[in-house]
């Protein structure tokens, strides 16, 4: 089988309860929702195996063996196969997903941000996009560890500060529930 890869890059987690982690990531092409707010293309790709995905993995990733599914929506393409090549070769799987739709098997580390409807009922994080238009008290009682408002971040400089500032004060007002999670890749201007 062969898999649509947007890219295969080497950074630090800049998200979430992983922020500053050295990992690999993997962004596959295609995605079923069209966030007005998405900074990525998801329309082109590069058809690759399994193994060829790894061995990319392997020769980018300097020896680390974090490595992150992210998209798009990988949950579209990726199954038990590709994971399986994964763990092989020695990797611990997170995948980033809008859990509108079943994962694989095989997944260590599941954050879903949420854009509407999920059909999961449970993740290690939820990582909600504050300012978007999901209301934050719809997601208190979903089953993750860790639960984050991180704040759109929008064209507009100073709609993006305002929002940045209420993001801060709700989890301020609620913090027995949520943490801020930042975009620290922008500001640090990584990828």
């Amino acid at each position: 089988m062969k898999y649509r890869v947007n890219e295969i890059f080497y950074s630090l987690q800049g998200e979430g309860f992983w922020t500053g982690t050295p990992m690999v990531f993997v962004r596959l092409a295609l995605c079923n929702l069209k966030c007005p707010f998405c900074d990525t293309n998801h329309s082109h790709g590069v058809e690759m195996t399994a193994d060829e995905i790894v061995a990319e993995t392997l020769r980018v990733g300097e020896g680390c063996h974090f490595l992150c599914l992210t998209g798009g929506e990988p949950s579209l393409q990726a199954d038990k196969a590709l994971t399986d090549a994964f763990h092989r070769a020695g990797y611990r799987i997170h995948i980033e997903t809008n859990g509108t739709r079943p994962l694989p098997e095989g997944i260590d580390w599941v954050t879903i941000s949420p854009k509407g409807p999920v059909v999961l009922t449970e993740a290690d994080e939820l990582k909600l996009v504050f300012g978007a238009g999901e209301e934050p008290e719809k997601w208190l009682s979903f089953n993750a560890k860790w639960h984050f408002l991180q704040p759109c971040d929008f064209s507009d400089k100073a709609k993006s500060q305002e929002n940045l500032r209420q993001c801060i004060e709700y989890v301020k007002a609620h913090s027995s529930h949520w943490r801020l999670s930042l975009q620290t890749h922008k500001f640090t201007n990584i990828r």
